[in-house]
């Protein structure tokens, strides 16, 4: 039999297992960093493969070494544990019973896969040379990201992968397709806080106050000119400003307007210089209104480049395997990924699972209450990660 024929019977073996994995993380999610119960399911499983676990990382990340035995290069595949809190809205058997917590990006998915990819290339180490490792990462959702603290802890050095690759739910494409983009792809993220301080009152009497919501609006305003006239406008940039929260009423002017907000970019300089923007025009318009401003920037993300050898490596294995009519092109994405962070200590290919329904109007987009995806995606996500990895591995042996 011929390397896809294996990987298409036993993935397909193992394809009900995936999906009742899935099912259980979605039905019983965990927020970041607190995925207790996710990992502890997901060890009890692999202990009945009698796969073992190599180590832990960041109390609930562990990793997985799959040895061929004999000596190659080392390739690591990810997956992310983590689920968001949102009140999910599908009715459903497996919907979340933990209320306000959702496995609404997909981990569940990515999880599940990794997991029949575990149990697949445990079966097939004499197709390869060298080890593959799987790194099940906590945290990916919230600041500073599991996989920053996963490499802090030294999980990079212990390994030393040659190439890195995940795979990521799109429902945006039908079940059967992939996405894939050489080079720049995601971009970085960083939150926005300011605190406007003014002099609050009653709003008749106007002049005896330093009305922070004026002043708010004129930063918001003038912020926007990053954009649009600081920006080489060849460089992907977005500043958008999600809240705004001044407590006053309609005869109150409050003393304190606080605005929350997001930098994306996909240059670091730039990205540096955009925060001095931020913070000096922020500040010189409150103090030029009599108030002043506080201005607080998590630096967030990093962005996300796709290797292109790696990643045009996978992308004709995909075509390979799937065909091409079934593997597409994407575009720059403004969103953020903490895999990011790995993209700077080896080269990556970071791809894009279809996750659709035909039926269209099922089709919700990630971090929707009624996310949910086509289940049979799940045996392609497993043929995927499973020939991709070999295929590289092979390559990159040569």
């Amino acid at each position: 039999m011929e390397l896809k024929d294996i990987i298409k019977e036993k993935a397909a073996a193992i394809f009900e297992q995936t999906k009742t994995i899935r099912e259980h993380l979605h039905k019983y999610p965990e927020l970041s960093f607190q995925e207790y119960e996710t990992s502890k399911y997901l060890k009890e499983i692999l202990a009945t493969w009698n796969i073992e676990i190599d180590a832990k990382w960041v109390e609930t990340g562990f990793s997985v070494v799959i040895d061929s035995g004999k000596e190659g290069k080392t390739i690591a595949l990810r997956a992310d544990l983590d689920a968001l809190p949102i009140q999910e809205e599908n009715e459903t058997a497996y919907k979340s019973q933990k209320d306000g917590i959702m496995h609404a990006c997909g981990h569940d998915v990515h999880s599940a896969c990794l997991m029949g990819v575990a149990k697949v290339l445990s079966e097939m180490k004499d197709f390869f040379t060298g080890r593959i490792i799987l790194f099940f990462q906590a945290g990916e959702e919230k600041l500073p990201g599991g996989a920053s603290l996963m490499i802090k802890e030294g999980i990079m050095d212990k390994y030393k992968p040659d190439a890195m690759i995940a795979q990521h739910v799109y429902p945006e494409f039908e079940t059967g397709f992939f996405g894939f983009k050489e080079g720049m792809y995601m971009a970085s993220a960083d939150e926005i806080y300011l605190k406007v301080i003014g002099k609050g009152g009653h709003a008749a009497l106007p002049h005896n106050n330093v009305d922070p919501i004026i002043i708010a609006s004129s930063i918001l305003l003038e912020l926007q000119q990053i954009v649009s006239r600081i920006a080489p406008p060849t460089l992907p940039t977005v500043l958008s400003f999600g809240k705004i929260k001044g407590e006053g009423a309609t005869n109150v002017i409050p003393s304190v307007v606080e605005i929350e907000g997001t930098l994306r970019t996909m240059n670091e300089e730039w990205r540096a210089k955009f925060h001095t923007a931020i913070e000096n025009i922020s500040k010189n318009i409150a103090e030029s209104f009599g108030g002043k401003c506080e201005v607080d920037i998590k630096k967030g993300y990093p962005f996300l480049v796709n290797d292109e050898k790696i990643t045009s490596i996978c992308k004709e294995a995909a075509c390979d395997y799937f065909g091409i009519d079934f593997v597409k092109d994407l575009d720059l994405r403004m969103t953020a990924e903490d895999f990011s962070y790995f993209s700077q200590h080896c080269p990556v290919c970071f791809y894009r699972l279809g996750v659709g329904f035909k039926e269209a109007s099922k089709n919700n987009s990630v971090h929707h209450p009624k996310f949910d995806i086509d289940s049979n995606s799940l045996l392609k996500g497993v043929e995927a990660m499973s020939f991709l990895s070999l295929n590289l591995m092979n390559k990159l042996n040569q």
